[in-house]
């Protein structure tokens, strides 16, 4: 399974045509897609307000997986590695990136922040061919 992170949930849904879309939408098919509760509260904060039941409805078929002690370990662990490289992250994504990491799965992400995290060795980050 691969995490998929909000910046390509919003890509595609924007531009249902475009590469992300089609992309995901294979990955859907083939059952590859698991959700972060915090890219499913960000999708639903920023969805319209007569859009959310479909929205809703959406994302209620795909798996979601919850923050859990070792994903919080994970961030506490990386946060001096951070700091001493001169880095700082968002704690959506560091939790977005914990909880994939945690489960050794890679994550997709159109944000650079992550590519950054992946320098660091906190993540690996996955990319459509």
């Amino acid at each position: 399974m691969i995490f998929v992170d909000t910046s390509v949930w919003v890509s595609a849904l924007r531009n249902r045509d475009g590469t992300e879309a089609v992309h995901l939408s294979a990955l859907l098919d083939r059952d590859e897609v698991a959700l972060a509760a915090p890219v499913l509260v960000e999708i639903l904060a920023g969805a319209a307000r007569r859009d959310l039941p479909r929205v809703r409805r959406t994302f209620s078929a795909l798996p979601v997986f919850y923050p859990d002690a070792p994903a919080w370990e994970r961030i506490d662990s990386w946060i001096d590695r951070a700091v001493a490289a001169g880095q700082r992250f968002g704690f959506a994504d560091l939790l977005i990136a914990s909880m994939a990491a945690v489960r050794q799965r890679l994550l997709w992400s159109l944000d650079a922040d992550f590519e950054r995290m992946a320098r660091l060795g906190f993540v690996e980050t996955y990319r459509p061919r």
